[in-house]
């Protein structure tokens, strides 16, 4: 009997301690990787907000027009966060390169060149552009390889002609390449959407799903192409 006692006590005192264990081995996410969760979960509460519903995405001041919305979620997250290199800055998405210096393929496949040191925090992770000396089919196996380096966080920039529509487009990848089903999945506003009494209005996704073909089909086209931005790795929590 007494061992009997013994052994509960010591196995509730076990319990009692685990919990508390459990925790300590958990490892706490890195600052750039809190970021990405930071901005996505401001992406999916814009999502779950909207409920189904089309967005007004028609002026310049609409969040829900394809790069403001991209660009806001991370506003919304980004002041809590520094580059370590640059601890004084304060960080921002650029905008797209300006149409008149697209020179060699159409306006949406790039952001400006802005310097780190100015407050961009992203590094281009990998680009495809249309390549006419080489045929269809080396451009569409460069295009794929291109988008399997896919990771969740990730900014993909666009210019391709879609289903929904044609020109640049902006999204945020939400989940790393999938090799097993061949997709990647995102969150953007305005891919999908319609006109009502001449205003364009825009369907929220978050963790849209499509077969990365979908894509290369979108933007492997002359003079068009792509570009995944991410964040840099030094990525710090602000003092």
């Amino acid at each position: 009997m007494k061992l009997m006692k013994r052994f509960v006590c010591l196995l509730l005192a076990l319990l009692s301690v685990l919990p508390a264990a459990m925790m300590e081995e958990t490892p706490s996410l890195s600052a750039r990787e809190q970021l990405i969760e930071d901005y996505l979960a401001v992406a999916k509460d814009l999502y779950e907000e909207a409920n189904g519903r089309l967005k007004r995405a028609h002026y310049s001041s609409d969040i829900y027009v394809c790069k403001n919305f991209t660009t806001h979620v991370f506003s919304e997250a980004d002041a809590a966060y520094r580059m370590a290199e640059f601890p004084d800055v304060e960080l921002y998405v650029p905008d797209n390169l300006p149409k008149d210096e697209c020179t060699t393929h159409v306006y949406g496949c790039e952001w400006e060149d802005v310097k780190p040191e100015d407050g961009n925090p992203f590094v281009v992770a990998a680009s495809f552009r249309y390549d006419a000396n080489l045929s269809e089919k080396e451009n569409r196996k460069l295009a794929r390889e291109f988008l399997m380096q896919a990771k969740r966080g990730d900014y993909f920039q666009m210019a391709a002609k879609y289903y929904y529509g044609t020109g640049a487009h902006s999204m945020i990848i939400t989940g790393d390449y999938n090799p097993d089903t061949d997709t990647i999945l995102w969150c953007d506003s305005n891919m999908k959407g319609e006109r009502k009494d001449g205003i364009r209005y825009g369907k929220v996704q978050y963790d849209a799903e499509k077969d990365i073909d979908w894509f290369v089909d979108a933007f492997c086209r002359k003079k068009y192409g792509a570009t995944l931005y991410r964040l840099r790795d030094d990525i710090v929590f602000a003092e």
